[in-house]
């Protein structure tokens, strides 16, 4: 595989010895890596669209038309077994072109380019030997004005052929590809007509001699190079394994963009054909059935259909990349290398079409349940809008930022989030007939409105906190109700959608892929929804009832003790004691243990006070003062004198504001984990994620 490398790089090199390229030979190294990427998707369309032609290509009718016309006594079309061979030899000469290592497949583009101009010189010769013919002068050229124009015009063609076939076949031999200059020289000496039409002829034959010749001549070539190819797969296969292979290949003829350029191209080509037949301006609702019906037929066989997969993939990785963009500009792509989103909304829109036998309808049909599912892919690309923007605007919320610009691209960015799904599941019941699939796009377009709700709402409440001189002291059960309210709305549309989809399997239609889908989405959206938001309850109920449990500190005691809180690092005008003799706040304590049930500083466990014998409701001993202050110096935690916001429990301007407020509530993110009672490294500090 090195030495293919090295070919390639020395053919495709054209090592140009310019200023430029000495002074600057990184820049000249990037660009030739992108012409040899540009070159390597380029050159293997076409092998994709032939075995587009060939998997549409019926070959029984086609022998059947043939049977009907003129062609029927032609020998050409007398052996039907014969052209379906060929039509399989076909997909193989395909499979082959697009799995060719770069470097040959230049040159197999080159000695086809050598073909053709080889052919152009042909025609350039015939037409002057017609022309000369049909003049019927056989004088001296420089005597007829139109004889010396033709002359020079075919002199011209064919010295610029010659010149062009010895530049693609890198050689100085120039004189092999002159043939069909002898027509024009045998008339320089005034030959006749006659012997000039033989001489053509002869002239053709000694080019295709020559094809000959060098066919024969590289026979063993594709032997070669497929020996080759089998020894290095098989190598590649003992070392790495098959699917190192396979990820191989995917990489080296990147399959994603290849699929993506092939089914632009027909898209474009079918647009173009539109439009070249049409003489009178388009209205608005036939340009977007215009735009559905060329959809419909470029996605007729597999390969235009994985085309289009490909194609959703890319622009829902566009969208999702700008609208991270519009949120962040260019520190979205810092800390984020590889965005691997888009391919969600492909595999979607796969498995819808071939769950409905898309490439099977007629095209008007086709063009129909295109609609349904590009809206199904587009509810699923704002559903991934909203996955970026959350915790980017609940972040901006909490943080004491300014910048009215920032506020006013999260802001606008969730509005549109708000109303455009709105419109769209308004839309989508004005047009089409109520079913189960237009169902899930409806109640995914309500979800994604009521959650970009829910968002705006805690946005607003971080900015009323923001402008409070006192934090709001039970803010993070505030936002848990609100979290909890859109939940149960979401539980109750996903009961809906279930309950729904059930009627329609027992009355109508009975389908084991409708079926399947239900039970996905009774038990990812209906059970594990339950299960989360019941396990946060319990978690919460639980860590309020340890709060209760807890001893107050008294005024003296919190005088005497003369400490800050060791979670939120602020002063302590109220605070709760642990068993372990450890003063906090009592909100503070409760956004803890809504992760796990040990104490921040010593980790012993917390219990209730009634399973601690002898503490009733006195006071634990406390621990001298300043303690605490020490334990978290000595142990490492982050100095005391960053602010937070009021009421956050969190330091401001610090990295983990993200996840203090991820959707508002460590409840319901932090609830799987809590069961796991998670370690953490003995005397740190940890800022807690806010309810």
């Amino acid at each position: 595989m090195m030495r293919n490398h090295r070919i390639a790089s020395s053919f495709c090199g054209n090592q140009v010895p310019t200023k430029l390229a000495r002074n600057n030979p990184k820049a000249t190294m990037a660009a030739k890596e992108k012409l040899e990427a540009v070159l390597n998707v380029a050159l293997r369309v076409p092998s994709i669209m032939l075995l587009d032609v060939l998997y549409r290509w019926d070959v029984s009718s086609f022998f059947q038309q043939i049977q009907r016309s003129s062609l029927n006594n032609n020998p050409l079309f007398q052996y039907k077994y014969l052209a379906l061979n060929m039509h399989y030899v076909g997909y193989v000469l395909s499979v082959v072109l697009l799995t060719l290592p770069r470097q040959h497949l230049v040159q197999l583009y080159l000695y086809f380019v050598t073909a053709l101009l080889l052919y152009a010189g042909h025609q350039i010769s015939r037409d002057y030997v017609r022309s000369e013919l049909e003049s019927a002068y056989e004088g001296p050229m420089y005597l007829e004005p139109l004889s010396m124009n033709r002359f020079t015009t075919a002199l011209i063609g064919q010295l610029v052929v010659c010149t062009l076939c010895s530049c693609v076949m890198k050689t100085k031999q120039i004189w092999l590809f002159s043939a069909h200059m002898l027509p024009l020289l045998a008339r320089l000496c005034l030959v006749p007509l006659e012997t000039i039409v033989i001489i053509n002829k002869f002239a053709m034959i000694f080019t295709g001699l020559e094809v000959l010749y060098f066919l024969g001549s590289n026979l063993l070539v594709p032997y070669n190079l497929a020996k080759s190819a089998y020894r290095e797969l098989v190598q590649v296969v003992e070392v790495y394994g098959l699917l190192a292979l396979g990820m191989s290949l995917w990489n080296q003829l990147v399959v994603p963009v290849l699929f993506m350029v092939f089914w632009l191209v027909l898209f474009a080509l079918q647009i173009y054909s539109y439009f070249s037949t049409r003489d009178q301006p388009a209205s608005r609702e036939r340009l977007l059935f215009l735009f559905l019906t060329s959809i419909a037929e470029c996605c007729s066989t597999p390969y235009s259909l994985l085309g289009l997969v490909f194609t959703v993939s890319f622009v829902a990785l566009g969208v999702l990349t700008l609208c991270k963009f519009y949120l962040q500009g260019y520190r979205a792509f810092m800390n984020d290398p590889a965005m691997n989103r888009g391919m969600t909304e492909g595999v979607t829109l796969l498995i819808l079409a071939v769950q409905t036998g898309l490439i099977e309808l007629q095209v008007v049909h086709r063009a129909f349940l295109l609609s349904i599912i590009l809206f199904i892919v587009v509810a699923s690309i704002l559903q991934s809008m909203l996955e970026i923007a959350d915790p980017i605007v609940l972040a901006l919320g909490a943080s004491r930022d300014k910048s009215l610009w920032k506020h006013f691209r999260a802001v606008s960015l969730c509005l549109f989030l708000l109303v455009f799904p709105a419109y769209m599941a308004y839309m989508i019941c004005q047009f089409f007939h109520m079913d189960f699939w237009l169902l899930i796009i409806i109640s995914s377009s309500i979800l994604t409105s009521l959650q970009v709700l829910g968002t705006l709402f805690i946005y607003v409440l971080f900015m009323v906190e923001e402008f409070r001189k006192e934090p709001v002291e039970n803010m993070d059960d505030v936002i848990y109700y609100v979290n909890g309210t859109y939940r149960l709305l979401e539980f109750v549309v996903a009961l809906c959608v279930v309950a729904y989809g059930v009627s329609e399997t027992i009355f109508g239609e009975w389908t084991v892929m409708g079926s399947m889908i239900i039970f996905i989405h009774s038990y990812y959206n209906v059970w594990l929804r339950a299960q989360l938001g019941w396990k946060s309850f319990l978690l919460r109920r639980d860590a309020v009832n340890k709060i209760k449990s807890l001893p107050v500190a008294t005024q003296e005691q919190l005088e005497k003790h003369n400490d800050i809180c060791a979670i939120c690092y602020q002063d302590m005008k109220s605070a709760v004691i642990t068993p372990c003799s450890h003063f906090f706040h009592a909100g503070c304590l409760k956004k803890w243990l809504y992760v796990q049930d040990t104490c921040p500083l010593c980790h012993c466990h917390l219990k209730n006070s009634s399973q601690l014998p002898g503490l009733g409701t006195e006071p634990a001993p406390q621990p001298p003062a300043g303690a605490e202050q020490n334990i978290v110096l000595q142990e490492g935690p982050e100095p005391p004198d960053h602010e937070s916001p009021p009421g956050t429990g969190t330091q401001e301007g610090s990295g983990d504001s993200s996840e203090h407020i991820n959707r508002g509530s460590a409840s319901q993110e932090g609830a799987a984990d809590a069961g796991e009672d998670p370690q953490i490294p003995e005397g740190e500090a940890c800022p807690v994620e806010s309810a």
